[in-house]
């Protein structure tokens, strides 16, 4: 996108008439998103911190992470029918190895805990026994459990076991009323999305910018779940922006600055007409 295009829509993106425009709209998913990736980001690190000093791994029984007062939690539980954490690593904002707390005591789950722990229960049974769930070669699932305020769900979201490559899609979001009772299950995504980012263009410059679309049934915005997916392996790529593209919405994600711009497509359609009409007076 050349420089004066964006800045020329960023300006039509700000709030000039008090109108809620469709980046503010997206701000909830947006910040859904970024819950998904500190969870992600504290399973990732907490995982490797912890099997470095836990030796039995034939006794562990799983793990989820959640935020605690603004400290990332990983925690580790026993393979029991009352199982019981074994384990747990605390990382603060920064998410530096170095600085993590690991604990090996054995406990009781705290009330948070044990809804999480229940809802991911559930949530991986669906997984087992409803072929909503789609599995594919040199994958695998990970399970988000989140509890934000009255709000209980797990994302179940697909990882690549290959290095180099992003994956979006075959996303799934389970919820639950306030007695862990599940409510609803939907398929995110359609399709499955790989991208490989170690790949280069023809002339041999580095992919800066990539994009996928969405299909009417995924929604006109981009996801929490791609929003997650973007900030786990942006900064092994050299991506500056990723775009999503539906019926409605141009939805930009900057990878620099992990913010979102949503612009509608008429204006897009209309700057590009108004670009080719400039191209032919030229």
């Amino acid at each position: 996108m050349k420089p004066f295009v964006s800045v020329f829509l960023t300006i039509l993106s700000v709030n000039l008439f008090g109108q809620t425009t469709p980046t503010e709209e997206a701000q909830p998913i947006v910040q859904e998103g970024k819950r998904l990736y500190r969870s992600e980001m504290a399973s990732w690190y907490g995982t490797d911190l912890f099997l470095e000093k836990y030796k039995d791994r034939s006794g562990i029984g799983g793990y989820f992470s959640y935020s605690d007062n603004g400290v990332a939690k990983c925690i580790f539980f026993s393979k029991s029918e009352q199982p019981s954490v074994i384990g747990t690593v605390s990382f603060d904002s920064t998410y530096n190895t170095k600085t993590a707390i690991t604990e090996l005591t054995k406990r009781d789950f705290t009330p948070i805990e044990r809804d999480l722990y229940e809802i991911r229960k559930i949530a991986f049974a669906e997984i087992n026994s409803d072929t909503i769930f789609k599995s594919y070669e040199n994958t695998n699932f990970n399970l988000i459990p989140l509890i934000n305020g009255q709000e209980r769900k797990v994302y179940v979201i697909t990882g690549p076991e290959k290095n180099g490559v992003i994956i979006f899609g075959n996303d799934y979001l389970l919820t639950f009323d306030n007695n862990n009772k599940l409510t609803s299950k939907k398929q995110l995504h359609r399709n499955i999305i790989p991208i490989n980012f170690d790949e280069k263009m023809e002339d041999g410059k580095v992919v800066e910018g990539t994009i996928h679309i969405h299909l009417p049934e995924t929604g006109d915005f981009i996801t929490a779940t791609d929003i997650c997916t973007l900030m786990l392996y942006e900064k092994f790529t050299n991506w500056k922006q990723h775009n999503v593209v539906s019926k409605e919405y141009l939805n930009i994600w900057n990878c620099l600055t992990d913010t979102l711009l949503v612009l509608p497509m008429s204006t897009i359609k209309k700057i590009n007409k108004d670009q080719e009409s400039r191209r032919k007076k030229d």
